[in-house]
């Protein structure tokens, strides 16, 4: 008996044994995997023509969404050179957020549409440093291309050979998009046919509508107000303080694609914060 006794002593502890260090692993379930991040897509980026000195008009597009926003920097080359920079900031913060994209929209950067003209100024249409630029006044001249046509003058609408700029008469091209520039930009909207195109400048501190003739669409207001509201510079529905005829963002309107202007406050500073609240309220407002 005391066998028996001893070895059904053994036999329970051995079923203790499995319990209580063995079925908890056999039964314990595996957490399932984390999955896998989605990758990012990488930005695409190609070259939508040249300007007359032969070098590229790169875009930057992100996405494949139905809703295409375009932003633009540098019409006015090295004259407004910060518009190039905070163009870079937006293709800098893209490549880095690229989820704060919605999936219904593709964005395209292009943010020299003028590379003679900041080539004159900083030497390069590649990011470039603050440091880098000149002072202001010695900048004037890179506003032109290299045909010295102000190419925010050579686009059809209203067009005429000579435009207005600050009370200075500049050209305006030989005829509407005489010049490389202009035309790359067309054929890029015209393949494109953005849902609205946001053109950067300096430096007047204000978010301008658009029009040609017809009167301002209502869907630009809907692109200033929304703009305006988040980043805190005035909506301003038209531009007064001088005749201009032949701008993009008039032809733009002719062609009935909402576009404002976004003015810098000063031909110095990029304001980020303040733009990117502006950009990412488009995103809202077309999500």
């Amino acid at each position: 008996m005391d066998r028996k006794r001893i070895f059904i002593t053994l036999v329970v502890l051995i079923i203790v044994g499995v319990g209580v260090y063995i079925l908890p692993n056999i039964l314990k379930k595996e957490p399932a995997p984390a999955p896998e991040p989605a990758p990012e897509k990488p930005v695409e980026i190609e070259s939508i023509g040249t300007s007359v000195e032969g070098r590229n008009i790169n875009r930057y597009s992100y996405e494949t969404g139905e809703k295409h926003l375009v932003f633009v920097g540098a019409i006015h080359g090295g004259y407004e050179w910060n518009s190039a920079l905070l163009s870079y900031e937006l293709i800098d913060y893209l490549n880095e957020n690229q989820n704060t994209i919605p999936e219904n929209i593709k964005v395209t950067v292009i943010p020299v549409l003028n590379p003679d003209g900041l080539y004159k100024i900083v030497g390069t249409t590649d990011r470039f440093a603050i440091s880098s630029v000149p002072p202001t006044e010695q900048t004037t001249s890179g506003r032109f291309n290299a045909n010295e046509v102000d190419l925010n003058r050579n686009f059809d609408c209203n067009w005429q050979a000579t435009g207005t700029w600050r009370g200075n008469t500049v050209s305006a091209g030989a005829s509407a998009f005489s010049e490389p520039e202009a035309r790359a930009f067309r054929d890029f909207i015209l393949k494109e046919k953005p849902t609205a195109v946001i053109m950067f400048h300096s430096a007047s501190g204000a978010v301008y509508g658009s029009e040609c003739n017809a009167g301002i669409l209502g869907e630009t207001l809907a692109v200033m107000n929304a703009y305006s509201q988040t980043s805190g510079y005035p909506a301003i529905e038209s531009f007064e303080a001088y005749p201009v005829a032949g701008d993009a963002e008039g032809w733009l309107a002719k062609m009935g694609i909402p576009a404002v202007t976004v003015e810098l406050s000063t031909h110095e500073t990029v304001e980020w914060e303040k733009n990117k609240l502006g950009i990412l309220a488009l995103f809202e407002l077309y999500k």
